[in-house]
């Protein structure tokens, strides 16, 4: 879409050195994907509060895109896009079901077909586990704490470090492997009323700390929502209840997602350290991400699931082998969409991505001498979830400066100037000064949407 009409011999001669570092040794792939994390719930992207200190790390030694993104925030759709690089649109689930694209098109079907030893551990969420399809498959998520076949229980945490350094100590050393390590934290058990269940020597961890309250944490913010979100029977405003509707409460529950955040990173550095101890670690192309983002209270909100950036925006550190070092620690702007992460996979296995695969491979944002053009906005969609009550259908063209809503079942559209409203609080679809910039908006909208499909 976006780099397509780049010069190719422009993007040859940035990129001779990595292609053929593939074409030298394979390049090994380690996906760390985490659930409900959202964009600055790491130490390096400015949070005062939760402890990262492997991750940081892992961005001094890569490079972090500040504007990581989903096309669709909810765990499923998301992790199908993750897969197929395509939008829910094309690759059809749009909940938790099985995605219609096939898996010989998928960045594992496509790395395990061409002799990679692939391996899949924790959260699936699209349907039934195909585990005929992965050289090492273990798929789990739902509860923090697991029952194994002794009767003890085991942190799921615990149990992805040990399935993942369990994956990396027995595979064949005579291929090249690709592990996507997906993480059930953050996210809550939500049938749990504790919803946030920690391991018990990280209680320790924010014990002293005052979780600031979010700006728009307000009954006011709440009423400015659109009268089918600021209700009791939307599922945002049903789950705010169950976590953050009581000062104490909001305390006791925003330390122990933090605390599920550092198990996380601690583990992430374990497996980093294997990776390390094995002499991989410099041929392994490691990308963290999550599957969507998350109101912490925002709006008076929990969850995610629409339009706005809370939910929108989630962490993309990308550690590359072939990354000039004078790089390394570097941030870069621009849109990274779940989408991308499929192509940029295979072009770093030396492989071309499918014509069907609709996001763009990132590397020359990161490796390219000259900068390429890139989008600057994007197609955000998101089904209906049981019922136009609990989880509305929703849309959007998303822009830095600009953004544009459409809630489809109600036929509502909203705008916001995000340079000055950057909570999202005004809504200035009725103002006569943006007439000509909402007809330009929803007409490259339209255009975007089109191409989704």
């Amino acid at each position: 879409m976006l780099i397509s009409f780049m010069k190719p011999l422009l993007l040859l001669v940035a990129l001779i050195g990595s292609f053929a570092h593939a074409a030298e040794k394979p390049m090994n792939i380690l996906v760390l994907y985490v659930d409900d994390w959202r964009y600055n719930t790491l130490g390096c992207a400015g949070n005062p509060i939760v402890k990262t200190p492997n991750l940081d790390q892992l961005a001094t030694e890569g490079t972090r895109f500040t504007h990581g993104c989903v096309t669709t925030a909810i765990c499923g759709v998301s992790r199908a896009s993750l897969f197929t690089g395509q939008w829910m649109s094309r690759h059809g689930n749009t909940s938790f079901q099985a995605f219609k694209t096939p898996w010989s098109q998928t960045y594992p079907g496509i790395l395990r077909s061409n002799g990679y030893y692939v391996g899949h551990i924790g959260k699936w969420h699209n349907g039934q586990f195909p585990k005929e399809f992965f050289d090492f498959g273990r798929a789990y998520s739902g509860t923090h704490w697991i029952f194994q076949p002794d009767g003890s229980k085991i942190h799921v945490t615990q149990k992805n470090e040990n399935d993942a350094l369990e994956f990396l100590r027995t595979k064949p050393a005579d291929k090249p492997f690709c592990l996507t390590l997906a993480f059930f934290a953050t996210h809550a058990e939500d049938e749990n009323p504790l919803q946030y269940l920690p391991q018990p020597q990280s209680m320790k961890l924010y014990k002293d700390d005052v979780i600031p309250l979010p700006k728009t944490a307000t009954e006011e913010a709440y009423h400015k929502l659109p009268p089918f979100i600021a209700n009791e029977k939307n599922e945002s405003r049903v789950r705010w209840h169950w976590r953050f509707n009581t000062p104490e409460k909001y305390q006791s529950m925003m330390k122990n997602y933090y605390r599920l955040a550092s198990e996380v990173d601690t583990t992430c550095g374990r497996v980093l350290a294997e990776l390390k101890k094995q002499g991989l670690l410099e041929n392994t192309l490691v990308i963290f991400t999550g599957d969507n983002g998350y109101f912490h209270g925002e709006h008076q909100l929990a969850d995610k699931w629409y339009p706005h950036e809370e939910s929108i925006r989630v962490p993309l550190i990308i550690r590359d082998p072939r990354l000039n070092p004078a790089k390394k620690g570097q941030t870069n702007d621009d849109y990274a969409l779940n989408v991308d992460l499929a192509p940029t996979i295979l072009q770093a296995a030396g492989m071309k991505a499918p014509a069907k695969m609709q996001g763009e491979d990132l590397s020359p944002l990161y490796l390219a001498a000259t900068k390429p053009a890139w989008r600057t906005e994007y197609f955000y969609e998101h089904a209906v979830i049981g019922t136009v009550s609990k989880i509305p259908a929703s849309e959007a063209l998303v822009r830095k400066d600009f953004k544009y809503m459409l809630w489809p079942d109600f036929n509502q559209e909203q705008l916001f100037d995000l340079k000055n409203d950057p909570f999202e609080e005004n809504d200035i679809i009725a103002a006569p000064a943006q007439k000509t910039r909402l007809v330009e908006m929803r007409a490259s909208f339209a255009k975007l949407k089109s191409a989704a499909k």
